[in-house]
């Protein structure tokens, strides 16, 4: 069995605004285990980069807890953060803007390392050197500049710039969605081989499942500042059982559909309420064909239904046999 790595309970990020308060991320609860990618998806606005950037001591927390190897971190003043920092590391979204276009390459890698003190200047300079090969890039990039170099391989001097201190946690935040689709495919494969070669865990946060479903060992499906469901990658896509995930599930095209160009399955239909003012009950109510009263007026627990399974959603059962029995198959039965 693994070890934990990073546990959050019930954490709370808000926000004062001229409207009223914001609560971007509502009493989330996730576990991240010692060399595992946990995938966290959702649409733009559910709360997903607040939430790393809380992880990361980049947002601050209104409640809640925050654990590194049983260590917590809320609560630490940013001194007393300055010891965790290299265990957790971050790679953002946009290459272009990530990477300070006025350092060349090595100095941005060795960047951290100066910061924290770690080793003499030579052995930086080497440590540095080691990383661009391994993250496949030659010893030449080190004296050139971020300009010089492609999304793809920006991407990959920010990868090894957060392997500088050997962290155990890499929290990626849509680290592939400004790429190209080929590109993309290259840099999944890296961190997938990085994982293998260095037992690195990743908080991987995305939009895109198409992206999540081959890197992904365990997936958190976000809406609206909370949880609606969350089970290991099998049995995400083997039994979607929220209509949310239905839904984003039948909104990822298949291979079948990519060839023919067409779609079978229509997109999720609706914008994402504003998290100043979510829906009474289920969040996903105002946009769910399955709906009914009781969606509307009592919020759905998180409660488990399988194994390594749990979802926010009064309309799933659990036959006698086991079978997880969504809204649709109910519907379809009926």
């Amino acid at each position: 069995m693994t070890k934990t790595l990073l546990s959050c309970r019930d954490l709370v990020v808000e926000y004062p605004t001229a409207d009223g308060t914001l609560r971007a991320v509502d009493r989330v609860s996730l576990d991240i285990e010692h060399g595992q990618t946990l995938a966290l998806v959702g649409e733009s606005g559910c709360g997903k980069s607040t939430l790393a950037r809380a992880i990361m001591g980049l947002a601050r927390v209104t409640s809640g807890s925050i654990k590194l190897e049983g260590e917590e971190l809320v609560g630490l003043s940013q001194r007393e953060l300055r010891k965790y920092r290299p265990a957790i590391q971050m790679v953002f979204q946009n290459p272009y803007g990530s990477l300070n276009p006025r350092l060349p390459v090595g100095r941005i890698i060795e960047e951290p390392m100066m910061v924290q003190n770690v080793g003499t200047e030579a052995m930086r300079r080497k440590r540095v050197l080691d990383l661009l090969d391994r993250v496949g890039l030659t010893a030449a990039a080190a004296a050139q500049y971020p300009h010089q170099f492609s999304g793809g391989q920006r991407q990959r001097i920010a990868i090894a710039r957060a392997l500088a201190l050997s962290p155990k946690l890499i929290v990626c935040d849509e680290p592939v969605s400004a790429l190209d689709v080929s590109v993309q495919a290259q840099v999944l494969n890296l961190l997938v081989e990085l994982q293998r070669d260095l037992g690195v865990s990743y908080l991987f946060i995305s939009h895109d499942l198409a992206v999540v479903r081959h890197i992904a060992h365990a997936t958190t499906v976000m809406y609206l500042g909370q949880i609606a469901a969350r089970s290991s990658s099998r049995e995400f896509w083997k039994v979607p059982a929220h209509p949310y995930v239905q839904a984003l599930r039948d909104a990822t095209p298949s291979m079948e559909a990519i060839r023919s160009g067409v779609s079978s399955h229509p997109v999720l239909e609706g914008e994402i309420p504003s998290a100043l003012n979510p829906p009474a009950g289920c969040r996903f109510s105002s946009r769910c064909s399955y709906a009914i009263d009781v969606c509307r007026e009592t919020e759905p627990p998180l409660r488990q239904v399988t194994e390594q399974s749990w979802v926010a959603c009064h309309r799933v059962s659990v036959a006698a046999d086991g079978t997880v029995m969504s809204p649709a198959i109910q519907q379809t039965a009926n």
